[in-house]
This record gives structure tokens, sequence and C-alpha cells, in this order.
């Protein structure tokens, strides 16, 4: 799967099953693109824009995503 494919997957993941509110992922995006990739999870849940379960949904969807 491409890098660019699996964000859009995982961004529309966090708006449509975690209801992450659109501005929320944005300000994440731009603190993780200063960032090493695929910290965008632990980005969110170091603003306070996720909780600990929803962290824990989030890496299991990416173990499972292909």
């Amino acid at each position: 799967m491409k890098t660019a494919s699996r964000k859009a997957r995982l961004i529309r993941f966090l708006q449509e099953e975690l209801r992450i509110p659109a501005d929320s992922i944005q300000v994440a995006l731009r603190h993780h693109q200063e960032s090493l990739p695929n910290l965008l999870p632990m980005v969110l849940w170091q603003y306070g824009l996720v909780s600990l379960e929803q962290l824990d949904q989030i890496f299991d969807w990416l173990e499972t995503a292909q």
C-alpha cells in the first residue's frame, strides 16, 4: 500500500469511525509533518485529541490496514 493512500485511509478512519473532528486532525498533521513519519496517532494522543482507548483502536486499525 502506498503511504499517501494509507494516510488518506487513516484520516478517513479517524473521521468516520472515531469521529475525530477535521480541525483536530489538521492540528496533528501540522505537528506530524515536523516529526518522524507514522507518528500521527501519537501526536493526536500527545495533544489530547484522542483518548488512550481511541489510540489503541488506531493502532489496531494500522496493524490490519492493507
